[in-house]
């Protein structure tokens, strides 16, 4: 009996140093990422690059983008960003691009990440940049009340093409509308011209044109990557994605 309740006391001790060994050390820089999802998709999207960052020590959030108008969109974003203690990289897929421009325009956010995304100047919208290099595919639909989808049929070929059927066929059938309203908003304030940027380029891009997403970023000097991927790099190369991210954090003073 005595044995036991002695073996219990130091198995219960023991408990909190193996947890403790298993936690991550903090990453230098900044702790806190914020990811943005883009059109058409949510936020579970960014699950395998949430994983990654997680484990190697960083506070993780994902904005889930309610796609009404681009304000609120924005506010989304930003009132995730202020619920963070500490320095924040806000990262943003396509059109969550848009989003991360404006939201980032607060003092918490340090470095900006655009993942294949849009990276707009004050007055620019969504549509705009999109239809001044247009992208191999045509696939927007638009619906009788004024909400955007990507055609159902073509969502794997030219959203995701590097991801399996069965994956991009529930993307497509789970896809989330966004109102043209959105797409036609001109941005009010870009937090790239203050902050530092980095760009993923997405080279077999069909849904947004690389040459577009090089544009961009060159204008604002961003840091760019350039990955081998479709449109939906974030899922299909999450490690390379986590990795700028990481470069990102690691580089906040």
């Amino acid at each position: 009996m005595r044995f036991t309740s002695t073996l219990a006391i130091a198995m219960a001790l023991a408990i909190p140093t193996f947890a403790s060994a298993a936690e991550p050390a903090a990453p230098p820089g900044a702790k806190n990422i914020v990811l943005v999802h883009g059109a058409f998709v949510d936020g579970s999207g960014w699950r395998v690059v949430h994983d990654i960052l997680i484990h190697k020590g960083y506070k993780v959030s994902v904005v889930q983008l309610p796609h009404t108008t681009l304000s609120e969109d924005v506010a989304a974003a930003r009132d995730l960003v202020d619920e963070q203690d500490g320095p924040v990289v806000l990262v943003g897929h396509s059109y969550g691009g848009s989003v991360i421009t404006m939201a980032g325009a607060r003092g918490k956010v340090k470095a900006l990440v655009y993942v294949a995304g849009l990276q707009p100047d004050v007055g620019e919208s969504v549509a705009q940049l999109a239809a001044s290099m247009p992208a191999a595919s045509d696939d927007v639909r638009t619906t009788r009340d004024g909400h955007l989808y990507f055609d159902r049929a073509k969502f794997g070929a030219d959203f995701a093409g590097d991801l399996t059927t069965n994956r991009t066929d529930f993307m497509a059938a789970s896809q989330v509308p966004v109102t043209s309203a959105a797409f036609a908003a001109g941005a009010w304030t870009a937090a790239w011209h203050d902050k530092p940027s980095y760009g993923i380029v997405a080279t077999e891009d069909r849904a947004l044109n690389p040459d577009l997403q090089r544009w961009m970023y060159k204008r604002a000097g961003a840091k760019v990557t350039e990955i081998k991927a479709s449109h939906a790099v974030y899922i299909s190369q999450p490690e390379a994605v986590a990795q700028v991210i990481e470069e990102a954090a690691r580089n906040v003073k």
